[in-house]
């Protein structure tokens, strides 16, 4: 027996090998690449601090925001719905990259949600979820530098009309919101950050933004420090939906289970509540939409 007992023990270890290896392979199998920005990655991180993302029920903090609450109950939903993956997050400097790789079924979903407009665009290679954000829920604020007195003291639509704004083509509803204001002049500029720094800079004189939970609404990032005009809001007249790529092969499992854990959420009233928490829902009673 003793003459045996090594060869066993090789055999043992050699299949605890193999099984480790196979279950490493199957995990990494498992793993849903997802792309998304570097600043609303930072943001979703130090909102988690640590927690689990399925366990967030209360969406109050310093972080918070539209983009981050976008991810948290994207993948609420999918769980809810029965999509049991697991996912690797690749941050970087994205814009619309992120359109392109859906198109070609190298990116499985947006965590950050699309304007039903942006998405219909892209139908022929995506699924479109239900209607996370609906339409008429969404008001933006008139974000500026604080030291911009010009557009921090306008109280009407006609106010608009010495002021410059920003924005891209690229967010249909964004761009056609803007264009229906009785603005100087409106600029065109794809990079989101740049928009931000110019209007930063007082080169544009605001930019629409999500309102923000912090306690004045304002919203810092590195240098970038901008706050929205007191109880004036912008109403965007569209909804916002998951857009999940008809052409990955995970697609089809993807939007079933996102619209089943879309259903639980809202039923639940849990949708509603992530918004209103987060300071993106605003008091219609506090702030008047001047459009």
């Amino acid at each position: 027996m003793s003459k045996l007992f090594p060869k066993n023990s090789i055999i043992i270890a050699t299949l605890l090998l193999f099984q480790s290896i196979l279950s490493s392979v199957s995990a990494q199998a498992d793993e849903i690449l997802i792309y998304i920005r570097d600043d609303v990655y930072q943001d979703y991180l130090a909102f988690l601090d640590g927690r689990n993302v399925l366990d967030i029920n209360n969406f109050s903090g310093k972080t918070i925001r539209r983009d981050v609450v976008d991810m948290i109950i994207a993948q609420q939903a999918l769980q809810l719905g029965g999509f049991n993956h697991n996912y690797k997050y690749m941050a970087g400097k994205l814009n619309f990259r992120n359109t392109k790789m859906l198109q070609q079924g190298r990116l499985l979903i947006s965590f950050d949600s699309y304007w039903l407009n942006d998405a219909k665009a892209l139908n022929d290679d995506v699924y479109i979820s239900d209607a996370v954000i609906r339409k008429g829920e969404y008001v933006a604020g008139i974000y500026t530098s604080e030291k911009n007195t010009k557009v921090l003291t306008i109280k009407s639509l006609n106010d608009l009309k010495a002021l410059t704004a920003i924005s891209t083509k690229k967010w249909r509803t964004d761009w056609q919101t803007l264009q229906a204001l009785p603005l100087k002049e409106l600029v065109n500029e794809d990079e989101w950050l740049s928009q931000a720094r110019m209007v930063n800079l007082q080169w544009i004189d605001f930019l629409l933004m999500p309102f923000h939970s912090t306690a004045d609404q304002s919203f810092t990032m590195e240098k970038i420090h901008l706050v929205p005009v007191k109880n004036i809001g912008i109403a965007l007249n569209d909804s916002r939906h998951f857009v999940i790529s008809s052409k990955h092969p995970s697609g089809k499992e993807a939007i079933t289970a996102i619209n089943i854990g879309l259903k639980k959420l809202r039923n639940g009233k849990q949708i509603v509540k992530a918004y209103t928490e987060a300071g993106f829902f605003i008091d219609h009673k506090k702030v008047k939409v001047i459009n």
